[in-house]
């Protein structure tokens, strides 16, 4: 008898569940998206004929998502990745540029260049690291810890121990580097999945080794054309898609969910699962089975969509202008809860390389500052945190930015929160030491029968192979008929 399987969302994770479980041919799958149009946060923000990635740009671990595709039945020839060497700069006031490559004798020409006396604590860096990174990979990123004992085994406290795991990423830094501004370039990446350098477990230096090893990619036509793939694939398979329908209940008769509700109707279903940013699963559920818990949110994001009429050749696609005082920044956004006045920004390029997004000629900027997940600062096109980020930019990469931009357009974190993400932060629950591994929400956070949930803020976390690897985790116990009690 055929199980049918409801997907609340169509994130990345929803999407990969639906890829894997298809395959099977053992379900009838309906995915249900209350915006018009699926992905989640993984969507175009488009002007008339340009568009440009409204969420992830940077491509980490291909290896992984291109294995994951595989063997969800997506061949990685239909995947258009293309390699960044260098894989980005990073700018400083004082007029230093330093370049990340993932090739290592380019990467210690750089040392060499810009930091001399700095090459053998990253040499040291690269041979410690890797062991570790590997194991990681299988023994945290590679399961589940529904079954908590599965933690709590020698070798992954030996993993944590040699990670010094109880240290934030910052502090473990030290342990190869002294310059202040390479702590600030080999702590950074924890901002790519919303978590604070002098807070998130060093167990996260891991993203920064990963961009060493297998590099920074780039998806042609955008990260998120990876949802047109995907889509195309389960439409082909017969897997519904129905979006602006958005649940409201989730259906439980004794103990065992039995369906969703919407405005309009209901689906029965013999599984259900939530892929909405997780704490926000709780008021779909009755009162009684709430776990009514506050979680830490990532960072919030000051998001600029720009169109211009040029593009920026001479400009890499990826790069970070960092500020005096990178700590105090991190400190504005995690603590005091404040509107920086220097921030550190991020800026993609994409049109240097892919000439899909614009008409010819023109091209698309994506400027992030790192904000706080307050939905109650509200931010004006024209304040001097505005000024601040547009004369930085023309003074450093992109001349006479403002006489060349065609439209624009700003993203806050209240619109991350009116989107679906909890507190406005953009990747899902903050990964911090008390919300990673274990102690992060796995992929049955309820007890309910056949009740599961997917996506960054689930473990093994954020990060768009990271939650496709969490959704082959879920895919894979489903598959297994698995029962937890």
């Amino acid at each position: 008898m055929m199980k049918k399987t409801t997907i609340v969302g169509t994130g990345i994770g929803g999407l990969t569940t639906a890829l894997y479980l298809s395959a099977q041919g053992d379900r009838t799958i309906t995915l249900l998206e209350k915006n018009s149009y699926p992905g989640g946060r993984m969507t175009f923000e488009t002007h008339e004929d340009s568009r440009i990635d409204q969420g992830p740009t940077i491509v980490l671990l291909p290896a992984l998502l291109l294995k994951l595709m595989e063997e969800a039945g997506i061949a990685k020839e239909r995947i258009p990745l293309i390699p960044m060497e260098p894989m980005y700069r990073v700018h400083f006031p004082d007029g230093t540029v330093f370049r990340k490559f993932q090739d290592q004798d380019k990467q210690l020409e750089e040392f060499s260049s810009v930091f001399p006396e700095e090459q053998e604590g990253f040499l040291s860096f690269i041979k410690d690291m890797g062991p570790h990174f590997e194991t990681g990979k299988e023994r945290i990123l590679g399961q589940t810890f529904v079954d908590k004992k599965k933690f709590f085994q020698f070798d992954i406290f030996k993993l944590l121990w040699g990670m010094k795991a109880y240290k934030s990423m910052r502090s473990f830094m030290s342990r190869y580097f002294l310059s202040e501004k390479l702590l600030d370039i080999y702590s950074l990446q924890s901002l790519y999945i919303g978590g604070n350098p002098s807070k998130a477990p060093s167990i996260y230096s891991f993203i920064s080794l990963s961009e060493h090893l297998e590099g920074i990619w780039y998806v042609k036509g955008g990260y998120a054309h990876l949802i047109d793939i995907i889509t195309e694939e389960l439409e082909h398979r017969g897997v519904k898609i129905r979006t602006e329908t958005e649940v409201e209940h989730i259906l439980i008769e004794d103990g065992t969910v039995s369906g969703v509700r919407t405005r309009e109707e209901e689906f029965q279903s013999d599984e259900v699962i939530f892929n909405g940013d997780f704490p926000l699963m709780d008021s779909l559920l009755p009162e009684r089975l709430r776990l009514n818990k506050t979680y830490t949110p990532s960072s919030g994001c000051l998001l600029f969509y720009i169109g211009t009429d040029k593009i920026y050749t001479d400009q890499p696609v990826h790069q970070f202008f960092m500020t005096e005082n990178f700590k105090t920044h991190m400190q504005d956004v995690f603590e005091t809860r404040q509107i920086p006045d220097s921030p550190s920004i991020y800026v993609f390029h994409p049109s240097v390389v892919d000439d899909s997004l614009a008409p010819e000629g023109k091209g698309v900027l994506y400027v992030l500052v790192p904000v706080p997940a307050d939905t109650t600062i509200t931010y004006d096109e024209d304040s001097a945190l505005v000024r601040y980020v547009m004369d930085l930019l023309e003074e450093k990469s992109f001349p006479d930015l403002r006489q060349h931009i065609e439209w624009w357009k700003i993203r806050t974190p209240k619109d991350a929160e009116l989107s679906g993400l909890y507190q406005g932060g953009s990747f899902g629950i903050g990964p911090t030491l008390n919300q990673s591994g274990v102690f992060r929400p796995q992929f049955r956070p309820y007890p309910v029968e056949n009740l599961y949930a997917v996506g960054a803020s689930i473990h093994p976390g954020g990060g768009v192979p990271i939650v496709m690897q969490g959704a082959k985790l879920l895919a894979d116990e489903l598959l297994k008929d698995v029962t937890y009690n």
